[in-house]
Protein backbone atom coordinates (compact mmCIF):
# COMPACT_ATOMS: atom_id res chain seq x y z
CA UNK A 1 0.00 0.00 0.00
CA UNK A 2 2.98 2.32 0.38
CA UNK A 3 3.02 3.36 -3.30
CA UNK A 4 -0.70 4.10 -3.55
CA UNK A 5 -2.23 7.57 -3.52
CA UNK A 6 -5.67 8.31 -2.12
CA UNK A 7 -7.15 11.71 -2.90
CA UNK A 8 -9.98 12.82 -0.64
CA UNK A 9 -12.10 15.53 -2.28
CA UNK A 10 -13.79 17.57 0.43
CA UNK A 11 -12.27 18.67 3.73
CA UNK A 12 -15.34 18.62 5.94
CA UNK A 13 -16.29 16.12 8.63
CA UNK A 14 -16.37 13.14 6.23
CA UNK A 15 -13.18 14.00 4.37
CA UNK A 16 -11.16 14.75 7.49
CA UNK A 17 -12.31 11.50 9.09
CA UNK A 18 -11.50 9.51 5.95
CA UNK A 19 -7.92 10.77 5.98
CA UNK A 20 -7.50 10.04 9.70
CA UNK A 21 -9.11 6.60 9.45
CA UNK A 22 -6.88 5.59 6.55
CA UNK A 23 -3.88 6.05 8.82
CA UNK A 24 -5.68 4.26 11.64
CA UNK A 25 -6.15 1.33 9.25
CA UNK A 26 -2.42 1.23 8.56
CA UNK A 27 -2.49 2.79 5.09
CA UNK A 28 1.08 3.90 4.36
CA UNK A 29 0.64 5.54 0.96
CA UNK A 30 0.15 9.17 0.05
CA UNK A 31 -3.03 10.90 1.25
CA UNK A 32 -4.08 14.26 -0.17
CA UNK A 33 -7.02 16.05 1.45
CA UNK A 34 -8.47 18.71 -0.87
CA UNK A 35 -10.91 21.38 0.32
CA UNK A 36 -12.70 24.31 -1.30
CA UNK A 37 -12.63 26.41 1.88
CA UNK A 38 -9.42 27.99 3.18
CA UNK A 39 -10.17 26.90 6.74
CA UNK A 40 -8.76 23.66 8.10
CA UNK A 41 -11.52 21.08 8.69
CA UNK A 42 -13.96 22.32 11.34
CA UNK A 43 -17.16 21.34 13.14
CA UNK A 44 -20.42 22.55 11.64
CA UNK A 45 -23.00 21.75 14.40
CA UNK A 46 -21.92 24.64 16.70
CA UNK A 47 -22.28 27.18 13.88
CA UNK A 48 -26.04 27.50 14.37
CA UNK A 49 -25.88 27.55 18.17
CA UNK A 50 -22.91 28.27 20.44
CA UNK A 51 -20.80 29.97 17.80
CA UNK A 52 -23.52 32.55 17.16
CA UNK A 53 -23.61 33.54 20.82
CA UNK A 54 -19.86 33.46 21.37
CA UNK A 55 -20.01 30.49 23.75
CA UNK A 56 -17.97 28.50 21.24
CA UNK A 57 -14.94 30.54 20.10
CA UNK A 58 -13.42 30.02 16.63
CA UNK A 59 -10.45 28.07 17.98
CA UNK A 60 -12.79 25.41 19.39
CA UNK A 61 -14.35 24.70 16.00
CA UNK A 62 -11.36 22.82 14.60
CA UNK A 63 -11.98 19.10 14.21
CA UNK A 64 -8.35 18.38 15.00
CA UNK A 65 -5.31 20.38 16.17
CA UNK A 66 -3.36 22.24 13.46
CA UNK A 67 -0.43 19.85 13.78
CA UNK A 68 -2.56 16.73 13.34
CA UNK A 69 -2.36 16.44 9.56
CA UNK A 70 1.42 16.97 9.51
CA UNK A 71 1.84 14.40 12.25
CA UNK A 72 0.02 11.69 10.26
CA UNK A 73 1.53 12.80 6.94
CA UNK A 74 -1.63 14.03 5.23
CA UNK A 75 -1.20 16.74 2.60
CA UNK A 76 -3.75 19.54 2.95
CA UNK A 77 -4.72 21.41 -0.23
CA UNK A 78 -7.14 24.06 1.01
CA UNK A 79 -8.89 26.85 -0.85
CA UNK A 80 -8.81 24.89 -4.11
CA UNK A 81 -11.78 22.62 -4.91
CA UNK A 82 -11.75 19.59 -7.17
CA UNK A 83 -13.15 20.91 -10.46
CA UNK A 84 -12.88 17.84 -12.69
CA UNK A 85 -12.41 14.08 -12.52
CA UNK A 86 -10.89 11.93 -15.25
CA UNK A 87 -11.82 8.39 -14.26
CA UNK A 88 -9.87 6.85 -17.16
CA UNK A 89 -6.64 8.64 -16.26
CA UNK A 90 -7.45 8.43 -12.54
CA UNK A 91 -6.74 12.08 -11.94
CA UNK A 92 -8.52 15.15 -10.65
CA UNK A 93 -8.19 18.77 -11.67
CA UNK A 94 -8.08 21.46 -8.97
CA UNK A 95 -9.27 25.03 -9.00
CA UNK A 96 -5.62 26.07 -8.75
CA UNK A 97 -4.93 24.49 -12.13
CA UNK A 98 -2.97 21.58 -10.67
CA UNK A 99 -3.79 17.95 -11.37
CA UNK A 100 -3.48 15.06 -8.92
CA UNK A 101 -3.24 11.42 -9.89
CA UNK A 102 -4.88 8.84 -7.64
CA UNK A 103 -5.20 5.13 -7.16
CA UNK A 104 -8.45 5.69 -5.30
CA UNK A 105 -10.60 8.80 -4.99
CA UNK A 106 -12.94 9.48 -2.07
CA UNK A 107 -15.65 12.04 -2.82
CA UNK A 108 -16.74 13.87 0.33
CA UNK A 109 -18.13 16.87 -1.51
CA UNK A 110 -20.92 17.70 0.93
CA UNK A 111 -24.00 19.70 0.05
CA UNK A 112 -25.06 23.32 -0.31
CA UNK A 113 -28.12 25.17 0.90
CA UNK A 114 -31.12 25.24 -1.40
CA UNK A 115 -31.90 28.70 -2.73
CA UNK A 116 -35.23 30.47 -2.24
CA UNK A 117 -36.52 31.50 -5.69
CA UNK A 118 -38.67 34.51 -4.75
CA UNK A 119 -38.45 38.25 -5.27
CA UNK A 120 -36.35 39.95 -2.63
CA UNK A 121 -34.19 36.93 -1.85
CA UNK A 122 -31.15 38.92 -2.96
CA UNK A 123 -31.73 41.78 -0.49
CA UNK A 124 -29.08 42.58 2.08
CA UNK A 125 -29.86 40.76 5.31
CA UNK A 126 -31.20 37.60 3.64
CA UNK A 127 -28.73 34.90 4.66
CA UNK A 128 -28.17 31.17 4.81
CA UNK A 129 -25.99 29.24 7.23
CA UNK A 130 -23.83 26.31 6.29
CA UNK A 131 -20.19 27.36 6.28
CA UNK A 132 -18.00 29.16 8.79
CA UNK A 133 -18.11 32.25 6.58
CA UNK A 134 -21.93 32.13 6.69
CA UNK A 135 -21.89 31.81 10.48
CA UNK A 136 -19.48 34.72 10.85
CA UNK A 137 -21.88 36.93 8.88
CA UNK A 138 -24.90 35.84 10.90
CA UNK A 139 -23.02 36.35 14.17
CA UNK A 140 -21.98 39.84 13.09
CA UNK A 141 -25.55 40.87 12.27
CA UNK A 142 -27.58 39.06 14.93
CA UNK A 143 -26.94 41.38 17.91
CA UNK A 144 -28.23 44.39 15.95
CA UNK A 145 -31.37 42.65 14.69
CA UNK A 146 -34.73 43.62 16.15
CA UNK A 147 -36.80 41.04 14.26
CA UNK A 148 -35.70 37.78 12.67
CA UNK A 149 -37.61 35.58 10.25
CA UNK A 150 -36.49 32.01 9.66
CA UNK A 151 -37.87 30.36 6.52
CA UNK A 152 -37.88 26.61 7.01
CA UNK A 153 -38.67 24.63 10.15
CA UNK A 154 -35.92 22.02 9.96
CA UNK A 155 -33.17 21.38 12.47
CA UNK A 156 -30.91 24.23 11.35
CA UNK A 157 -33.76 26.70 11.11
CA UNK A 158 -35.05 25.88 14.57
CA UNK A 159 -31.57 25.99 16.08
CA UNK A 160 -30.98 29.47 14.69
CA UNK A 161 -34.45 30.61 15.73
CA UNK A 162 -33.95 29.28 19.27
CA UNK A 163 -30.62 31.10 19.46
CA UNK A 164 -32.24 34.35 18.35
CA UNK A 165 -35.07 33.96 20.88
CA UNK A 166 -32.50 33.34 23.59
CA UNK A 167 -30.91 36.68 22.69
CA UNK A 168 -34.26 38.40 23.20
CA UNK A 169 -34.97 38.96 19.49
CA UNK A 170 -38.53 38.69 18.14
CA UNK A 171 -38.36 35.60 15.94
CA UNK A 172 -40.83 34.01 13.53
CA UNK A 173 -40.45 30.65 11.80
CA UNK A 174 -42.35 29.89 8.60
CA UNK A 175 -42.74 26.23 7.65
CA UNK A 176 -44.60 25.42 4.45
CA UNK A 177 -45.67 21.96 5.67
CA UNK A 178 -48.42 21.44 8.23
CA UNK A 179 -45.92 19.74 10.55
CA UNK A 180 -42.40 20.59 11.64
CA UNK A 181 -39.82 18.21 10.18
CA UNK A 182 -42.51 15.95 8.74
CA UNK A 183 -39.94 13.80 6.93
CA UNK A 184 -38.01 13.18 10.16
CA UNK A 185 -40.30 13.32 13.20
CA UNK A 186 -43.54 11.65 14.24
CA UNK A 187 -46.53 14.00 14.58
CA UNK A 188 -46.54 13.80 18.38
CA UNK A 189 -42.91 14.83 18.80
CA UNK A 190 -43.30 17.55 16.17
CA UNK A 191 -46.36 18.97 17.94
CA UNK A 192 -44.52 18.94 21.23
CA UNK A 193 -41.67 20.97 19.70
CA UNK A 194 -44.07 23.56 18.31
CA UNK A 195 -45.66 24.14 21.69
CA UNK A 196 -42.33 24.01 23.56
CA UNK A 197 -40.82 26.68 21.32
CA UNK A 198 -43.92 28.81 21.53
CA UNK A 199 -43.73 28.70 25.32
CA UNK A 200 -40.18 30.04 25.01
CA UNK A 201 -41.32 32.97 22.90
CA UNK A 202 -40.87 31.76 19.33
CA UNK A 203 -43.60 32.38 16.79
CA UNK A 204 -44.12 29.37 14.50
CA UNK A 205 -46.46 29.51 11.51
CA UNK A 206 -47.16 26.14 9.90
CA UNK A 207 -48.59 25.72 6.42
CA UNK A 208 -47.09 29.11 5.53
CA UNK A 209 -44.15 30.25 3.51
CA UNK A 210 -42.66 33.40 2.08
CA UNK A 211 -44.06 34.78 -1.18
CA UNK A 212 -41.75 37.78 -1.45
CA UNK A 213 -39.44 39.99 0.58
CA UNK A 214 -39.34 43.76 0.50
CA UNK A 215 -36.85 46.30 1.76
CA UNK A 216 -35.58 49.86 1.71
CA UNK A 217 -32.27 50.96 0.21
CA UNK A 218 -31.47 47.34 -0.57
CA UNK A 219 -31.94 46.13 3.03
CA UNK A 220 -34.64 43.58 3.83
CA UNK A 221 -37.43 44.95 6.01
CA UNK A 222 -40.36 42.57 5.68
CA UNK A 223 -41.37 39.10 4.58
CA UNK A 224 -44.74 38.73 2.86
CA UNK A 225 -46.43 35.36 3.23
CA UNK A 226 -48.38 33.36 0.67
CA UNK A 227 -51.62 34.34 2.43
CA UNK A 228 -50.85 38.06 2.17
CA UNK A 229 -49.47 38.91 5.62
CA UNK A 230 -46.43 41.08 6.21
CA UNK A 231 -43.98 40.26 9.00
CA UNK A 232 -41.21 42.75 9.91
CA UNK A 233 -37.70 41.41 9.45
CA UNK A 234 -34.30 43.06 9.37
CA UNK A 235 -32.63 39.66 9.25
CA UNK A 236 -33.92 36.63 7.33
CA UNK A 237 -32.40 33.15 7.56
CA UNK A 238 -33.31 30.70 4.80
CA UNK A 239 -33.11 27.02 5.69
CA UNK A 240 -35.20 25.04 3.21
CA UNK A 241 -32.99 22.03 2.71
CA UNK A 242 -29.78 21.16 0.93
CA UNK A 243 -28.67 20.07 -2.53
CA UNK A 244 -25.83 17.53 -2.80
CA UNK A 245 -22.72 18.67 -4.62
CA UNK A 246 -22.74 16.14 -7.44
CA UNK A 247 -21.92 18.20 -10.53
CA UNK A 248 -18.26 17.23 -10.83
CA UNK A 249 -19.19 13.56 -10.40
CA UNK A 250 -21.93 13.73 -13.03
CA UNK A 251 -19.59 15.43 -15.50
CA UNK A 252 -17.16 12.56 -14.99
CA UNK A 253 -19.87 10.07 -15.93
CA UNK A 254 -20.50 8.71 -12.44
CA UNK A 255 -24.05 7.65 -11.64
CA UNK A 256 -25.93 10.44 -9.83
CA UNK A 257 -29.48 10.42 -8.46
CA UNK A 258 -30.10 12.80 -5.53
CA UNK A 259 -26.51 12.16 -4.58
CA UNK A 260 -23.58 10.22 -5.95
CA UNK A 261 -24.92 6.68 -6.14
CA UNK A 262 -22.91 3.98 -4.35
CA UNK A 263 -23.15 0.27 -3.69
CA UNK A 264 -23.34 -1.17 -0.13
CA UNK A 265 -19.55 -0.74 0.18
CA UNK A 266 -19.89 2.99 -0.71
CA UNK A 267 -18.17 2.43 -4.05
CA UNK A 268 -19.53 4.49 -6.96
CA UNK A 269 -20.15 3.30 -10.52
CA UNK A 270 -16.38 3.52 -11.03
CA UNK A 271 -14.43 0.90 -9.02
CA UNK A 272 -11.75 3.36 -7.91
CA UNK A 273 -14.10 6.15 -6.78
CA UNK A 274 -15.98 6.17 -3.48
CA UNK A 275 -18.54 8.61 -2.03
CA UNK A 276 -19.32 9.42 1.59
CA UNK A 277 -21.25 11.90 3.69
CA UNK A 278 -23.86 14.40 2.56
CA UNK A 279 -23.16 13.89 -1.16
CA UNK A 280 -23.57 10.09 -1.15
CA UNK A 281 -26.73 8.12 -1.99
CA UNK A 282 -26.27 4.62 -0.57
CA UNK A 283 -28.46 1.53 0.00
CA UNK A 284 -29.51 1.93 3.62
CA UNK A 285 -29.88 -1.24 5.66
CA UNK A 286 -32.38 0.54 7.93
CA UNK A 287 -34.61 1.53 5.00
CA UNK A 288 -34.97 -1.96 3.48
CA UNK A 289 -32.00 -1.30 1.22
CA UNK A 290 -33.46 1.77 -0.48
CA UNK A 291 -31.01 4.36 -1.77
CA UNK A 292 -30.84 7.23 0.73
CA UNK A 293 -28.82 10.33 1.37
CA UNK A 294 -28.33 11.19 5.05
CA UNK A 295 -27.01 14.51 6.33
CA UNK A 296 -25.51 14.01 9.75
CA UNK A 297 -22.18 13.99 11.53
CA UNK A 298 -22.73 10.35 12.50
CA UNK A 299 -23.26 9.28 8.91
CA UNK A 300 -20.23 11.23 7.68
CA UNK A 301 -17.94 9.72 10.32
CA UNK A 302 -19.24 6.17 10.00
CA UNK A 303 -19.04 6.16 6.20
CA UNK A 304 -15.52 7.62 6.27
CA UNK A 305 -14.39 4.83 8.58
CA UNK A 306 -16.09 2.22 6.41
CA UNK A 307 -14.37 3.42 3.23
CA UNK A 308 -11.00 3.56 4.99
CA UNK A 309 -11.49 -0.05 6.07
CA UNK A 310 -12.46 -1.04 2.52
CA UNK A 311 -9.36 0.62 1.10
CA UNK A 312 -7.32 -1.33 3.64
CA UNK A 313 -8.84 -4.58 2.37
CA UNK A 314 -11.64 -5.01 4.90
CA UNK A 315 -14.69 -4.10 2.82
CA UNK A 316 -18.04 -4.81 4.45
CA UNK A 317 -21.59 -3.71 3.73
CA UNK A 318 -22.21 -0.38 5.40
CA UNK A 319 -24.75 -1.00 8.18
CA UNK A 320 -24.24 1.73 10.79
CA UNK A 321 -27.39 2.73 12.67
CA UNK A 322 -28.40 6.25 11.56
CA UNK A 323 -28.66 8.74 14.37
CA UNK A 324 -29.07 12.49 14.58
CA UNK A 325 -29.27 15.23 17.17
CA UNK A 326 -30.30 18.84 17.49
CA UNK A 327 -29.87 21.24 20.43
CA UNK A 328 -32.61 23.86 20.44
CA UNK A 329 -32.48 26.16 23.49
CA UNK A 330 -32.61 23.71 26.43
CA UNK A 331 -34.18 20.94 24.34
CA UNK A 332 -31.90 18.10 23.23
CA UNK A 333 -33.57 16.17 20.43
CA UNK A 334 -31.95 12.86 19.50
CA UNK A 335 -33.16 10.40 16.87
CA UNK A 336 -32.01 6.81 16.42
CA UNK A 337 -32.99 4.85 13.34
CA UNK A 338 -35.38 6.07 10.65
CA UNK A 339 -38.81 6.66 12.22
CA UNK A 340 -40.46 7.54 8.89
CA UNK A 341 -41.58 3.94 8.22
CA UNK A 342 -43.69 3.83 11.36
CA UNK A 343 -47.35 2.88 11.81
CA UNK A 344 -47.39 2.89 15.63
CA UNK A 345 -45.85 5.37 18.09
CA UNK A 346 -45.60 4.71 21.84
CA UNK A 347 -44.70 7.61 24.15
CA UNK A 348 -42.35 6.73 27.01
CA UNK A 349 -41.37 9.13 29.78
CA UNK A 350 -42.72 12.47 31.01
CA UNK A 351 -43.78 14.73 28.14
CA UNK A 352 -45.21 17.30 30.55
CA UNK A 353 -41.71 17.65 32.05
CA UNK A 354 -40.15 17.83 28.57
CA UNK A 355 -38.39 14.49 29.07
CA UNK A 356 -39.72 11.68 26.91
CA UNK A 357 -39.05 9.34 24.01
CA UNK A 358 -41.32 8.37 21.14
CA UNK A 359 -40.78 4.74 20.08
CA UNK A 360 -41.76 4.23 16.45
CA UNK A 361 -42.75 0.80 15.14
CA UNK A 362 -43.64 -0.76 11.82
CA UNK A 363 -45.88 -3.52 13.05
CA UNK A 364 -43.95 -5.07 15.94
CA UNK A 365 -40.57 -3.99 14.56
CA UNK A 366 -38.79 -1.02 16.12
CA UNK A 367 -37.70 1.37 13.35
CA UNK A 368 -36.75 4.51 15.25
CA UNK A 369 -36.77 6.38 18.54
CA UNK A 370 -37.10 10.14 19.04
CA UNK A 371 -35.85 11.34 22.41
CA UNK A 372 -36.23 14.75 24.03
CA UNK A 373 -33.92 15.35 26.99
CA UNK A 374 -33.59 11.57 27.49
CA UNK A 375 -30.02 10.77 26.34
CA UNK A 376 -30.00 7.39 28.10
CA UNK A 377 -33.04 6.34 26.06
CA UNK A 378 -31.25 7.40 22.90
CA UNK A 379 -28.17 5.32 23.68
CA UNK A 380 -30.35 2.33 24.53
CA UNK A 381 -32.32 2.75 21.30
CA UNK A 382 -29.16 2.76 19.20
CA UNK A 383 -28.06 -0.47 20.82
CA UNK A 384 -31.46 -2.13 20.31
CA UNK A 385 -31.40 -1.24 16.62
CA UNK A 386 -27.77 -2.21 16.11
CA UNK A 387 -28.13 -5.63 17.73
CA UNK A 388 -31.67 -6.29 16.53
CA UNK A 389 -32.92 -6.83 20.10
CA UNK A 390 -36.69 -7.35 19.79
CA UNK A 391 -39.04 -4.82 21.36
CA UNK A 392 -42.79 -4.62 20.81
CA UNK A 393 -45.11 -1.67 21.40
CA UNK A 394 -46.87 -3.51 24.22
CA UNK A 395 -43.59 -4.08 26.08
CA UNK A 396 -43.16 -0.37 26.76
CA UNK A 397 -46.48 -0.17 28.60
CA UNK A 398 -45.99 -3.15 30.91
CA UNK A 399 -45.20 -2.56 34.61
CA UNK A 400 -41.57 -3.24 35.42
CA UNK A 401 -40.25 -2.71 31.90
CA UNK A 402 -36.59 -1.62 32.02
CA UNK A 403 -35.34 -0.18 28.73
CA UNK A 404 -31.69 0.08 29.72
CA UNK A 405 -31.63 -3.45 31.10
CA UNK A 406 -33.05 -4.73 27.83
CA UNK A 407 -30.48 -2.83 25.76
CA UNK A 408 -27.63 -4.09 27.94
CA UNK A 409 -28.79 -7.69 27.58
CA UNK A 410 -29.63 -8.05 31.28
CA UNK A 411 -33.29 -8.79 30.67
CA UNK A 412 -35.92 -9.56 28.06
CA UNK A 413 -39.16 -7.64 27.59
CA UNK A 414 -41.67 -8.42 30.33
CA UNK A 415 -43.75 -11.41 29.25
CA UNK A 416 -47.52 -10.97 29.03
CA UNK A 417 -49.47 -12.23 31.99
CA UNK A 418 -52.02 -14.98 31.48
Amino acid sequence: MSNRTVVVAGAGQAGSQAAASLRDEGFQGRIVLVGAERHAPYQRPPLSKGYLTGKVPPERLALRPPSFYDNIDVELRLGTPVTSIDVDARSVGLGSGDRLEYHDLVLALGARNRGLPIDGADLDGVLTLRSLADAEEVRRRLPAASSVVVIGGGFIGLEIAATAVGLGIATTVFEIAEQLMARVLSPGTASFLVEAHRRRGMRIDLGTSAATMTGTHGQVRAVWTLDGRSVPADLVLVGIGAVPNTEVAAEAGLLVDNGIVTDPHLRTSDPHVWAIGDCASFPCAYADGRQMRLESVQNAVAQARAVAAALAGRAEHFRAVPWFWSDQADLKIQIAGLPTGRDTVVMYGEAEQERFSAFCFAGDRLVGVESVNRPADHLAARRLLELGIPLRPVDLTRPGFDLRALASGRSAPVAPTS
